[in-house]
């Protein structure tokens, strides 16, 4: 038993790292935007696409990423999905158009859909049930120390050397955690030992047509033939995925995991709050630069008392999501987020003060921060252990769905009643757009309440010895 906790400490630093690159650059990029369209050119719908080939190839392959994993080696595949992110964020930075930029940033997203859900998954194999939610608490803090650098670190980058930098700074990260990780992470292999290929390409395209549809709704308009036609096929194909995966022998979603009310309710949860949040930090991390004025690093600087929070205080949700369950915290974080929303679009305009949106900053994120570990606590303690990478697969993948059609419907509410022509049009799209994401946070806290409390000891230690560790699924 001597080596588990070198093995638990070195697995947590070696997924943290990789997980605080894929979480950077889901947000480095909305602050860099005005430079990217000033270098580049491209309409608001091309700067959509800067955000969403990112999250758009990160949602479609989320539960591939997690299917590969199991079945060719979780090490193995983590390896691969950091050499690829490290390869494509170099070619983001030697994009000369912005689509040699959307490409790259779609082949990002593919890299980082290979990481995250088996950051994951090895870190819940390394790390003992009852140290669990310490342990994922500081993998929140984490991926919330990478929302909260996202603005900051792209403002100064910016400004201080050029936008094609954001990406060069995950180049040498890479470079030293590619060794690191095949050195000294364990290999391991989930229960199936076949790939659903069809349900890995009904799961893909079927995502693919329904993101698709949602991001171009707002350029070419919700009822033209091309969007209408590619939601209806997306979500025939996501129908028929379904109906493989009831019958599918070795199935990469087992259909099971919905049964429980914690995986069903915390994704409900977790699709609300990434459509609030990201598509509300789509337009402000805009905002500071665009209706006020301001440079790209001091527009960064001032999200920071948003997007630090989570930083600060998720180590401490993790740990009391351990002794007073998930639920109280996520409605709590989700009601937060949606009254700090609400006061913040009525708040808004080019010459509001700093010290007046302060406070909701600081509400926004600390909301944030009691759902990230919480959430991911409820997931792992819904489905066994050998299954937390299908879980943790899919769980992102409605994540990042939520986070493209957050960004999609938002800006397609400020596009209807704002633009970029004056400060005072900016702000008039954002103060349009605020509320609805106010709103779907506020439903995902009515969700929350659907989220099992904290199981008794007893009832723990039976689901741990009903389910031995190397069961198959």
């Amino acid at each position: 038993m001597q080596p588990t906790r070198p093995r638990a400490g070195w697995t947590l630093a070696i997924v943290s790292i990789a997980l605080f690159m894929t979480a950077l650059d889901n947000l480095v990029v909305g602050v860099a935007l005005p430079s990217i369209r000033t270098d580049l050119g491209g309409s608001l719908e091309s700067l959509e696409w800067t955000v969403n080939a990112y999250t758009l190839s990160f949602a479609v392959f989320l539960i591939t990423g997690a299917a590969l994993g199991d079945r060719f080696g979780r090490k193995r595949m983590f390896v691969i999905g950091v050499s690829l992110f490290t390869v494509t964020s170099a070619l983001a930075a030697l994009a000369p158009s912005i689509e040699a930029l959307i490409a790259a940033r779609a082949l990002q997203g593919l890299g980082a859909a290979l990481v995250t859900p088996l950051t994951l998954t090895l870190l819940s194999e390394a790390v003992p049930t009852e140290k669990r939610g310490l342990a994922l608490g500081v993998w929140a803090g984490v991926s919330g120390l990478g929302v909260a650098l996202g603005p900051f670190v792209g403002g100064a980058v910016v400004e201080g050397i050029a936008w094609q930098w954001i990406f060069w700074l995950n180049v040498p990260v890479g470079l030293v955690l590619v060794p690191l990780a095949a050195r000294m992470l364990t290999e391991s292999f989930g229960p199936a030992k076949t790939l659903d290929v069809p349900g890995v390409a009904l799961a893909g395209f079927g995502l693919l047509g329904l993101t698709f549809g949602i991001v171009r709704g707002e350029s070419l308009g919700w009822t033209s033939t091309t969007v209408v036609t590619s939601i209806t096929v997306g979500m025939l194909l996501l129908v028929a995925f379904l109906l493989w995966e009831r019958r599918a022998a070795a199935p990469m979603l087992p259909l099971r995991f919905f049964k429980a009310r914690g995986f069903s309710a915390t994704n409900g949860v977790a699709f609300a709050m990434f459509f609030g949040t990201f598509g509300s930090i789509f337009l402000l991390s805009q905002y500071f630069q665009t209706a006020q004025g301001y440079s790209p690093f001091e527009a960064g600087l001032r999200t920071l008392p948003w997007t630090g929070m989570p930083m600060l205080v998720a180590p401490i949700a993790g740990l009391l999501s351990d002794r007073i369950g998930s639920r109280p915290l996520m409605v709590a974080g989700l009601a937060l987020q949606a009254a700090a929303l609400g006061w913040l679009s009525t708040l808004l305009d080019p010459a509001t003060p700093y010290s007046d949106v302060v406070i909701p900053f600081v509400m926004a994120g600390t909301g944030m921060a009691l759902v990230f570990a919480p959430s991911t606590n409820a997931i792992l303690a819904s489905v066994r252990p050998q299954e937390v990478g299908q879980a943790s697969g899919a769980t992102n993948a409605i994540r990042e769905v939520g986070g493209v059609l957050g960004v999609a419907v938002l800006a397609s509410v400020f596009a209807a009643n704002g633009s970029y022509l004056s400060p005072q049009a900016f702000t008039a799209g954002v103060e349009a757009a605020l509320p609805i994401g106010a709103a779907v946070l506020a439903l995902g806290a009515l969700i929350a309440l659907l989220v099992p409390g904290r199981p008794s000891l007893q009832a723990q230690e039976a689901t741990r010895g009903a389910v031995p560790e190397g069961a198959a699924a």
